[in-house]
């Protein structure tokens, strides 16, 4: 008894939704039903007695500022692609190291260290530049970089080696007299290794 009221079968099913066979859209469809959207929307034309007031201000704002600035920097961008620098790189001459600096010259000091200081900064970003192409090609290689990034690996091992050479063991406060009596010393100590 249950089964029979609450439980839909295929015979019900036929009663409520019809026979099982698809039934197709008629092809003589009424097209005029649903007409087709617009393709533009239609531009509202609103006719007042009053002047658009964004319109005069966008106006004014690009012929009082925006025309007379862009002029003026595209003069003045003409004038500098003619007078365009060579380097783009700020360049400083270079100045006499400590070594021939006379004894009591204290500016020639102070130039000669600070030619030092920009020296060993060049030199700390070159460390840096060749590190990041190792870096970068042992990367792309994966396992075999040994072989296929020989020319990064030996140009790093040399760039090291000499810096290492050069500014290692000065410590924090290192200048350019520390650094040219660590020199000096290892002159005297390849000179004492010769003879």
């Amino acid at each position: 008894m249950r089964h029979s009221e609450g439980a839909l079968s295929r015979s019900n099913c036929r009663i409520c939704f019809g026979s099982q066979t698809e039934q197709k859209m008629p092809e003589d469809h009424d097209k005029d039903a649903y007409p087709a959207p617009p393709r533009q929307t239609p531009v509202v034309d609103k006719q007042t007695a009053l002047p658009n007031l964004t319109l005069i201000l966008t106006k004014a704002f690009y012929y009082a500022v925006d025309l007379p600035v862009t002029t003026f920097r595209e003069t003045v961008d003409s004038i500098r692609s003619k007078n365009r620098p060579v380097y783009y790189h700020q360049k400083f001459r270079r100045v006499p190291d400590l070594t021939d600096c006379v004894e009591g010259d204290y500016p020639c000091y102070f130039e000669a260290e600070m030619q030092w200081k920009r020296d060993y900064i060049v030199d700390q970003e070159i460390v840096k530049v060749i590190q990041k192409r190792m870096g970068a090609c042992q990367q792309r290689e994966g396992n075999s970089y040994i072989q296929n990034c020989a020319k990064e690996l030996q140009q790093f091992e040399e760039v090291t080696k000499n810096y290492q050479l050069r500014y290692g063991d000065l410590g924090a406060y290192a200048n350019a007299r520390k650094c040219l009596m660590k020199q000096k010393e290892r002159m005297i100590a390849a000179q004492a290794q010769s003879s």
